[in-house]
């Protein structure tokens, strides 16, 4: 049966009725808070937003949302770009009451709430002196990220976050619960960790830790631009022998408005490398030395600072609620072409908020084969970020324009292939982010989700029977 008129279907007193958790229609308090998401240029209506309070809500959702036909998306933090948390005229899953997480110290493992965000997981994990790989920003949802694939600060030294993932229970396009790890549905296990939601809502992830902290070496050092060239090369040549304890990030930025930057150089355009160094912080002043001492620097700011606080010192420039357009190419190494082309774009920028982020991956990432889980891009050195940020939506088209230009004038030093959670269209490019793996993933989803129920994603269609 599918519904005809969503608005005033009498089917969904008995959704609210069979729920134990909220359920929200476009009338109701809290109905705008629960559609929102971080990209502000996203701004869909659900017919209805179920809010469950465990598993058995989640399957009430997913059955209402199949057997009625109805368009379903699936919000944990709701952090992804192409805001594939929700959907228009559709059923809306928000995850958010379930962020549970609960650290086993002895096993080194945690048991995480797809409602989670990083700085939850962060919070409880330090307590132990403990981590794993994943997110940048407190605010992502531990769950979208994770299905990704999960690029951290931590990722050189300890793979991405699906590398650190040892199960989870999953509720399937049927409504069944499952439990899929490298012994249970080693198929569906496979698919989960780079396949995006494609594959059914995931209720409990469970990790391997790692001892980290409490404090790491981190912070930025900043240039002036017009040494960006000479800094991006040296940045490179540094990147190729760096060890997997380190990690630095190159952003071509205006300059934020911090304290260790001069008041004259906020606003302009200037190149900063974050760096993160996880080990011996004796050993890592050694390490980061080469780039913080080379040439005039502008700023210096790396320091020993606490885990949890390197992982949440960005959150304020990337705050929810601006308007966001980004596209991710991949690099095995940066040229001089590459480099070139980064600093024309950089130098007109369409807002000041813009930027082109240069993520350095390698190290444990690359020691994992492209066919050992979905995520393919196991030859990444580098991830580009080519992000558009503004307010006035007068300017998305000038905007997403400069994205897909740049974009399309690094690709030809790039490897083809796109990280998915950078993804700023909300399809079109699957090939490009589930590479190689797409054809068994079509396969996977022929079997989990024939029908293709879970649709509002970086898609994968189910391979056609007959």
């Amino acid at each position: 049966m599918t519904i005809k008129t969503p608005v005033d279907h009498p089917d969904y007193e008995t959704l609210t009725e069979t729920t134990r958790g909220e359920v929200l229609r476009p009338d109701d308090d809290g109905y705008d808070e629960a559609r929102s998401v971080w990209n502000g240029m996203i701004d869909r209506r659900p017919a209805v937003i179920v809010r469950p309070t465990g598993t058995a809500d989640v399957i009430t959702a997913v059955e209402f949302a199949r057997d009625h036909g109805l368009p379903l998306a699936v919000k944990g933090g709701g952090h992804n770009v192409a805001g594939n948390a929700v959907c228009d005229d559709g059923l809306t899953i928000d995850l958010s009451p379930l962020a549970s997480v609960r650290v086993d110290p002895a096993a080194r493992t945690a048991r995480v709430g797809p409602g989670a965000t990083m700085g939850d997981l962060d919070h409880e994990t330090q307590a132990f002196g403990l981590a794993t790989p994943g997110g940048v920003i407190s605010t992502t949802g531990v769950a979208g990220l994770t299905l990704g694939g999960g690029v951290g600060w931590l990722s050189r030294k300890y793979g991405l976050a699906i590398d650190n993932l040892r199960s989870v229970d999953v509720v399937t396009a049927d409504g069944n619960l499952i439990t899929a790890s490298e012994a249970e549905n080693p198929d569906l296990f496979w698919a989960i960790r780079g396949g995006s939601g494609n594959f059914g809502v995931v209720t409990s992830f469970e990790f391997d830790l790692h001892e980290v902290g409490p404090d790491v070496l981190f912070g930025p050092t900043v240039y002036a631009y017009e040494d960006a060239p000479d800094i991006l090369s040296r940045y490179a040549a540094f990147a190729r022998e760096a060890p997997p304890e380190c990690a630095v990030w190159a952003n071509s930025v205006a300059a934020p408005p911090l304290p260790v930057i001069p008041e004259e150089i906020h606003g302009t355009t200037v190149l900063v490398l974050v760096q993160f160094y996880a080990g011996d912080l004796e050993e890592g002043e050694t390490v980061l030395e080469p780039l913080r001492e080379y040439g005039d620097p502008i700023a210096d700011a790396v320091a020993p600072t606490p885990y949890t606080e390197a992982q949440r010192l960005l959150d304020d420039l990337y705050a929810e609620g601006a308007r966001n357009y980004w596209k991710a190419p991949n690099f095995t190494e940066l040229t001089d072409a590459t480099i070139d082309t980064i600093v024309e774009y950089a130098e007109r920028f369409p807002t000041g908020q813009s930027e082109i982020l240069l993520h350095q991956v390698g190290g444990a990432v690359n020691e994992v084969g492209p066919d050992e889980t979905a995520y393919p891009h196991r030859e990444t050195a580098f991830i580009a970020s080519v992000a558009a940020r503004w307010e006035d939506p007068a300017n998305d088209d000038e905007c997403i324009a400069w994205v897909r230009e740049c974009h399309d004038a690094l690709d030809e030093g790039a490897t083809g292939g796109t990280y998915v959670n950078f993804e700023g269209d909300q399809e079109g490019r699957e090939r490009n982010a589930y590479g190689v793996n797409y054809d068994r993933l079509a396969e996977t989803k022929a079997e989990y989700d024939p029908e293709n129920v879970f649709r509002t994603n970086q898609n994968v269609e189910p391979v056609r029977q007959g």
